[in-house]
């Protein structure tokens, strides 16, 4: 018998797999379109255009709410704009970029159209302030010429301070100077030396006029109201009867007026009528000091000026601030006594005295800090 091997069984062979589709096509594949590089450049551009666009917009914003913001900061610069008649809207815009009351014409036309003003600005006189806003400004001009405006002149001011009020309120150096040296007709100027200036005319007060007023008109209407305040006081009757004209009346309540810390004007005026009674000089350093301030010099007590009272007896030669009520009452009623001193010590109170040596004890008292100034 044959010895041979076992056959071994036969290996089993696994039936091939196949393919399954991915996606119903007849390979069963997806293939992806592939751009082209026009394509893509076209995309690319469109999304840069809109970006851009995006990008030019937003600025566009920024820059419209920026120039129609206030030029300036502060409301009370004035500036005055006359508007005539038939202007047009691109001409104003223009006009008050011009004066710098608003930042950009461009921005005020498109601001007008807007808000359907452009049509409605009226023509007129106007003080328009570089602080405020242009819808601000549109607003003015809407109201036509029956805007007004406030003119604050202070009691004791002085003629150089007046003047940078009017021209804080909106008018040019050259229509102020011509207004302060124009004439005016008034007895208020009763006694002024023909040569002399406005210094002490220009009364103290609050006063309301039209957008249109002239610098002369505003002048005219303080000297009224002063003539005013003199007339309902009898001032020239009690000036007199103390050998005063209107001139020197005034004169000396400038003189008080920028002496007295406020209350005193009676008691100061009472010391001034009793030096000039004895013989002495006023004595008082707010005159030299005007006089240093006007000319441009150097303070100085030894200044060689009549109006410096230190040195030269009487009173100085004209009024060296706009006085109010209280200091001209003063001059026509002061106070009865016998004082012959007196000075405004540190804590701003006056005090008085009858002596060379009261007074010397009241300044060491009293007057360190200001009585070492001049």
């Amino acid at each position: 018998m044959d010895k041979r091997e076992p056959t071994p069984p036969p290996t089993l062979i696994p039936a091939p797999v196949m393919p399954q589709p991915i996606e119903a096509s007849k390979s069963g594949l997806t293939i992806k379109p592939k751009w082209s590089k026009k394509k893509k450049t076209v995309v690319f551009s469109i999304i840069a255009v809109v970006a851009a666009v995006m990008v030019l917009f937003l600025s566009a914003c920024i820059w419209y709410r920026v120039q129609l913001s206030p030029v300036g900061t502060s409301k009370n610069e004035l500036i005055k704009v006359t508007i005539e008649p038939a202007t047009s809207p691109k001409a104003i815009g223009q006009l008050l970029e011009d004066k710098h009351i608003i930042r950009s014409q461009d921005a005020f036309n498109v601001y007008t159209r807007l808000s359907g003003t452009q049509n409605v600005l009226q023509a007129g006189t106007y003080r328009l302030s570089p602080g405020e806003s242009t819808p601000e400004i549109v607003d003015h001009l809407k109201n036509g010429n029956v805007d007004t405006f406030n003119i604050t002149f202070l009691p004791g001011a002085t003629l150089a301070e007046n003047r940078k009020v009017l021209i804080d309120a909106g008018y040019s150096e050259t229509e102020v100077d011509a207004g302060l040296k124009a004439t005016y007709s008034s007895s208020l100027f009763d006694g002024r030396p023909v040569n002399a200036d406005l210094e002490g005319y220009i009364y103290g007060d609050t006063y309301k006029f039209g957008s249109g007023a002239t610098v002369g008109e505003i002048l005219n209407y303080t000297f009224e109201t002063y003539n005013g305040v003199i007339e309902k006081n009898n001032l020239v009757a009690q000036f007199k009867s103390r050998n005063l004209t209107l001139y020197q009346g005034i004169t000396l309540a400038s003189v008080i007026q920028r002496e007295s810390i406020g209350g005193d004007e009676s008691k100061i005026a009472e010391v001034f009528y009793n030096r000039l009674a004895q013989g002495m000089v006023l004595g008082s350093d707010v005159t030299y000091q005007y006089i240093a301030d006007k000319t441009g010099v150097a303070r100085d007590p030894n200044l060689d000026s009549p109006y410096n009272t230190r040195r030269f007896p009487g009173l100085p030669p004209g009024p060296i601030a706009t006085p109010g009520i209280a200091a001209l009452k003063a001059v026509a009623n002061p106070a009865v006594g016998d004082y012959v001193f007196f000075l405004s010590g540190d804590d701003d109170v006056t005090y008085f005295a009858k002596t060379n040596a009261e007074h010397e004890q009241n300044i060491t008292d009293h007057c360190k800090v200001k009585c070492s100034t001049l």
